[in-house]
């Protein structure tokens, strides 16, 4: 594997991670707001109790991709810029009124029903912008000579492959965080939440299946060279698709606790993950050797070896470090999280 893959290989990593927890994160706001006038159900109390301090978590990956990036390819960091100047700007903005409500929420009572509907709004407007800059890199819409490119603003609104990642980064989220949510209920023993969220999987799941299908066809009109580069995996997205059988058949498994309720959701968590993750290779193979099609490939972008080998021993040495220690942050945060939420029910 040359140099150039390897970085390529370890900023892809940091966008599959992000993607994962922030989309847990963000959808738990959104369902957050969703029912936050059932309160019979504890669905809303279940969703704020996991939004903090996971936001915190999420937001550190952000900046480690910012570094990766601009130390491994610094040939590609201003292209890059135009091709994010749209969407990252209205993500920060949104990010920032959203950590603020966050903060001030757990100081002054009467922010929290602000935070909830600020949660929620941001929870599934983000996620679609941030998956909106894949069809920006791969559809050409970067144009201009070296150091000269500009972002074709009348192509990308008018991009019929946008809208699908869109639609597609959306229901991805609220899939994932109903998911994860369903889970976080059945360790609660909060059976009417989980029923909520248990539903809610089954519904957003098969809707987020036909927006792949939608990105698909929209890649074989405006991105056949793409597309091509994923029907030669197209053995490992069956492979995906199987997994995503998977995690729909454990919301139907055999009943848990004493009570009627059926569902696996730990095991639907876990098979669609790795759906995620096999498609996301298959993606990022496909996409190779660009960064920004046409003009910006891994190459062109790579910095030279001697400090890609500094560079990447130091984020070698930083997972070592740091991929444990999310570890056992989460598995700590999500028991202690669970503790909190029965004392304060025992405690009403």
């Amino acid at each position: 594997m040359s140099d150039a893959l390897l970085a390529i290989t370890l900023v892809w990593g940091f966008i599959f991670l992000y993607a994962i927890m922030a989309s847990m994160d963000f959808g738990a706001g959104f369902w957050a707001m969703t029912y936050i006038k059932k309160e019979e159900t504890n669905a809303t109390k279940i969703a704020n109790s996991y939004l903090s301090p996971t936001w915190e978590v999420t937001n550190t990956f952000v900046v480690g991709l910012v570094i990766a990036i601009y130390s491994l390819f610094p040939g590609a960091v201003f292209p890059i810029g135009v091709a994010l100047i749209v969407p990252a700007s209205l993500i920060l903005v949104l990010l920032c009124i959203r950590s603020a409500f966050l903060v001030f929420s757990h100081s002054v009572d009467k922010y929290e029903k602000a935070l909830t509907y600020i949660s929620g709004l941001t929870g599934v407007i983000i996620p679609g912008l941030l998956i909106s800059v894949l069809p920006i890199t791969h559809l050409g819409f970067v144009e201009g000579v070296r150091g000269n490119e500009e972002l074709n603003l009348s192509k990308l609104f008018t991009s019929p492959n946008e809208y699908a990642f869109v639609g597609f980064g959306i229901m991805s989220t609220l899939f994932l965080s109903s998911l994860l949510l369903s889970d976080y209920s059945k360790q609660a023993d909060e059976m009417k939440a989980y029923k909520i969220y248990r539903r809610d999987a089954m519904i957003t799941g098969p809707l987020m299946l036909v927006m792949a299908l939608l990105v698909m066809l929209t890649l074989r009109n405006e991105a056949n060279w793409i597309y091509q580069g994923m029907m030669k995996n197209s053995a490992l997205l069956f492979v995906s698709l199987i997994f995503f059988i998977i995690s729909g058949i454990a919301l139907y498994l055999p009943y848990f606790s004493k009570q009627e309720v059926k569902g696996m959701p730990r095991l639907a968590v876990i098979a669609i993950i790795i759906q995620y993750l096999i498609g996301s290779y298959v993606y990022g193979i496909a996409h190779l050797p660009y960064i920004i099609y046409p003009n910006v490939t891994i190459l062109s972008g790579f910095t030279d070896p001697t400090s890609f080998r500094a560079v990447f021993a130091t984020y070698i040495v930083g997972f070592a470090i740091l991929v444990p220690g999310f570890y056992y942050f989460w598995s700590i945060f999500m028991k202690d999280q669970r503790r909190k939420f029965k004392r304060r029910q025992m405690s009403n």
